[in-house]
């Protein structure tokens, strides 16, 4: 089932940049979904229309098979549905303490005092932030504030969660443990959409991945494609972006006669595993 759909959506910002342009995607319910493309390719504005905030000057978003409702009441129950994590954590952050800030998007919906008590703790659990609740959001890290920002979604328990540069500023070790709350996130049902500037990380997670190009969607396609896809097309190539690092390695490996011409490794971890197993035979 196609969750959320953009079919030929077209937005131009008031200095006649193009955000969109003629930009048709479809997001599959239950998928892991990355947004490649270079700055300016369009991602950041994808998004606001897929949770409402800018709206199509031509074409239409639809969610669930239904188009977008631009009135209050129907733009208050799609970001119930549909909920957008910022690039920047300042961005969103807003209340003293991260409790609070949790806590905002649950009171707006208008429930009870348990209700919101036990989302915000189920919420920041979640993400590893549950010791934190009473924590000052400007004491926290950049990687904490990110964090509190997911987790302020979750609280709305979305259908859909959409990240923006999720894993920019971010080091190693908190780029694992993010990796890891979205897979939880995924594991409980809930559709993820991210862009990232990682083709690595964009072939190893996603099941499928979307690149952008001049505010267009140039191409939908299975990471496991990825590679044959790539030498018929040019996707990655068109828009700026290098083949996978793990992919060119391979390519290399066979090349050499070291591993047999199999299906492409989606990982490093997978390609050592294949190295191993060959030396112990």
């Amino acid at each position: 089932m196609t969750l959320l759909e953009f079919a030929d959506v077209s937005f131009r910002y008031p200095d006649g940049s193009v955000g969109l342009n003629a930009c048709s995607l479809a997001i599959a319910q239950g998928s892991r979904n990355a947004l490649v493309g270079a700055n300016g390719s369009g991602k950041t504005t994808l998004f606001q229309h897929g949770n409402g905030l800018l709206r199509p000057q031509s074409g239409v978003v639809r969610y669930a098979g239904k188009t977008l409702d631009y009135s209050r009441g129907g733009l208050r129950e799609l970001r119930s549905k549909v909920g957008l994590v910022f690039q920047n954590p300042d961005h969103q952050l807003f209340s003293a303490s991260v409790q609070e800030d949790v806590s905002f998007g649950p009171i707006n919906l208008g429930l009870d005092e348990a209700t919101v008590r036990q989302r915000v703790t189920d919420a920041l659990r979640a993400v590893g932030m549950l010791d934190c609740a009473s924590k000052a959001v400007h004491n926290l890290s950049f990687g904490q504030k990110k964090r509190v920002c997911i987790a302020g979604v979750l609280a709305m328990e979305p259908e859909l969660l959409i990240l923006d540069e999720p894993m920019a500023g971010l080091d190693h070790a908190m780029r694992t443990e993010l990796s890891a709350v979205l897979d939880g996130q995924q594991a409980r049902g809930i559709t993820l959409l991210l862009a990232t500037h990682d083709i690595d990380f964009a072939y190893r997670w996603a099941d499928q991945i979307h690149v952008m190009i001049a505010g267009r969607c140039s191409a939908s396609l299975p990471s496991a494609e990825l590679e044959e896809f790539e030498q018929r097309h040019n996707a990655l190539s068109d828009a700026g972006l290098p083949l996978p690092s793990v992919l060119t390695l391979h390519r290399q490996l066979v090349a050499q006669g070291v591993l047999p011409n199999q299906a492409s490794p989606r990982s490093h971890a997978e390609l050592l595993d294949r190295l191993a197993n060959k030396e112990n035979h």
